[in-house]
């Protein structure tokens, strides 16, 4: 009897691994696509709503569901509350400060840390080519990310119960 109750504990418990694993991949596609949203807001608020940065980026805060919404927040209350910091180094603290929150990965975190480098440094429509290219940058991102989600997903729930029954199989 207790060896089933183990058997059965350890089959759940590397289920629970692989479901991880392959939330993982959905999250990422997830957060991609809120990235994506997020910084279509900022290009209309800068663009054609003539907004101060830091509350652009207050308001996207407060819109977006998520963890990518830190991001956001981070950026807005750097901006306000460090007033010697130039806009590329509160938008570069913030998403140090902020990253290992998402699911994100390194190619998105480089599209951020370009776009932060003209981000309130040049007019208009100039910061709206920056935030374009940004967006199609996290868009052939998003197709990757996809991508693995649909390869590696089914395969990491399989493998983690797949995984519980070989150690089951082994030790009994």
């Amino acid at each position: 009897m207790i060896k089933l109750i183990g058997a059965i504990f350890i089959i759940l418990s590397s289920s629970l691994i692989g479901m991880k694993v392959a939330s993982y991949y959905v999250l990422r596609s997830t957060q991609l696509r809120q990235l994506q949203v997020a910084l279509q807001w900022l290009e209309t608020q800068i663009v054609y709503g003539s907004t101060p940065l830091h509350v652009a980026l207050n308001h996207i805060a407060v819109r977006m569901n998520g963890d990518v919404r830190y991001l956001f927040a981070a950026a807005a209350d750097a901006l306000t509350h460090l007033k010697e910091a130039s806009t590329r180094e509160c938008w570069e603290s913030a998403i140090e400060k902020e990253w290992h929150k998402t699911a994100l990965r390194k190619p998105e975190k480089e599209v951020l840390l370009q776009l932060g480098q003209v981000l309130g440094q040049s007019n208009r429509e100039d910061q709206q080519k920056h935030i374009r290219l940004a967006l199609m940058n996290l868009k052939s991102e998003e197709d990757v990310a996809r991508a693995q989600q649909q390869k590696y997903e089914k395969m990491c729930r399989s493998l983690g119960l797949l995984g519980g029954l070989l150690v089951v199989i082994l030790l009994y």
